[in-house]
Parts: C-alpha cells; sequence; structure tokens
C-alpha cells in the first residue's frame, strides 16, 4: 500500500471535468425557477453595495446569510455529497459562514457598509458585478448555458460576492476565513480538472483581500 504522502489531489478526484459541471446543471433543472429568485436576491444585494450605510449593511449581512446556507443544502449536501465524499464537510464550513453572517446582522450597531466610492468602492462593485456575471463562464468555456453557476445557487459566485462585501465592511479575519479555504479548495480542484476558469475565483479573493490590508494599513498609519 502507497503512503498517503505519495498521493496527489488528481488521486483523491473521483469525478471527471464533465462530471462536475454537468452537476451544474442538474442542480439549475432541479431548482427552475430558482434562478429568477437568486437573481433578484443578486440585484437587490449589489443595490445594497452601491447604496451603503448601515440599514443595506444589515440587509446586505442577511441577503448573503440566506445565500450561504441555500448553497450549504442543496448544493454541498443534496447535490456535491453525491460525487466527493468532502461535501458534507464543505456544507458545514458554509453553513458556519451563513451563522456569522447572521451574527453580523443581529448586532444592535449594525455592520455599516462604507459608500462604494473611490478605487477602493470601484474594486468592490466590480467584484459584485462579476459574481453576478458568472453564469457566462460557461458558454464562454464551450459549456451549455444550463451549467451556469449562479450567485446563491452555486459556491463560487457567492463568495465572490461575499469579498466585495468584506471589503466594503471592512470586516474583520474572522468573517474572511471561510470564504477564503473554500477559494483555496475550489482553485484547486479546477486546476486539477484543467478547467480554464480555475484562477477566476483566487484572482478576485487577492483582489479583495489585498485591498482590505492595504486599507488597514492606511487607517493604521
Amino acid at each position: 500500500m502507497s503512503e498517503w504522502w505519495t498521493y496527489s489531489l488528481s488521486d483523491l478526484l473521483m469525478f471527471s471535468k464533465a462530471t462536475y459541471f454537468r452537476l451544474f446543471e442538474l442542480h439549475n433543472l432541479a431548482l427552475w425557477p430558482g434562478q429568477l429568485l437568486a437573481l433578484a436576491v443578486g440585484i437587490a444585494l449589489f443595490a445594497c453595495l452601491w447604496h451603503g450605510g448601515a440599514k443595506a449593511g444589515r440587509s446586505a449581512a442577511l441577503l448573503l446569510a440566506l445565500a450561504w446556507l441555500q448553497v450549504a443544502w442543496t448544493y454541498f449536501a443534496q447535490r456535491y455529497a453525491t460525487i466527493n465524499t468532502g461535501a458534507p464537510y464543505f456544507a458545514i464550513g458554509f453553513a458556519l459562514q451563513a451563522v456569522l453572517l447572521l451574527w453580523l446582522a443581529s448586532r444592535r450597531q449594525a455592520p455599516r457598509l462604507t459608500e462604494a466610492v473611490g478605487s477602493l468602492g470601484k474594486l468592490a462593485l466590480g467584484i459584485a458585478l462579476v459574481a453576478l456575471l458568472y453564469p457566462l463562464l460557461a458558454p464562454l468555456s464551450g459549456r451549455p448555458w444550463t451549467q451556469g453557476e449562479l450567485f446563491g445557487l452555486a459556491p463560487d459566485p457567492t463568495a465572490v460576492v461575499t469579498f466585495a462585501a468584506l471589503l466594503l465592511w471592512r470586516a474583520r479575519p474572522l468573517l474572511w476565513i471561510v470564504p477564503l479555504l473554500w477559494c483555496a479548495i475550489s482553485t484547486a480542484t479546477l486546476v486539477e480538472l484543467r478547467s480554464g476558469q480555475a484562477w477566476v475565483l483566487p484572482i478576485f479573493a487577492l483582489l479583495a483581500a489585498g485591498a482590505r490590508l492595504l486599507a488597514a494599513r492606511r487607517a493604521a498609519a
């Protein structure tokens, strides 16, 4: 029997690239017309980020919490678990992030979103817009529209929108942990599957995290 350290991620993956993206198609078909509601929630969330303020910050936290819970249950627990034994643990992580967002929304002092002005605000809005356009990656990659990944229904675009909100909240490190961990897991999976979109999620994660660190350093100075 080979030692565990001789295995690579490709040895542990139990599915092919076609199977992985076919899962999103089955997921979308099972949830239709839930995509319309997900799109409406995504637009409402984008409006909150655009508007800024305490009320918008609380609303954004609630909407994101619902999105993370939705992905935890319908995608990871019910869908991804059929091809990946690690899916239940991913579901727990997403549920934990939802709890943190609910806690943020329930605080007496609402989580205020800074106004989307200046380079930081424009970056956050740009990241959020990319997340709403995430389904376009399917046809751009030569896959059918039905395999598109939507915010609130699929994990990657949900994480991308969250990075935008965390940036405008000037959120503490605790709220960044799960999204960044998922970024690492998803990137590693897509790289092993040789998917062209493998670097989309980490690029925006690095942009958001880097901008947050830079803003914190400037504030400290």
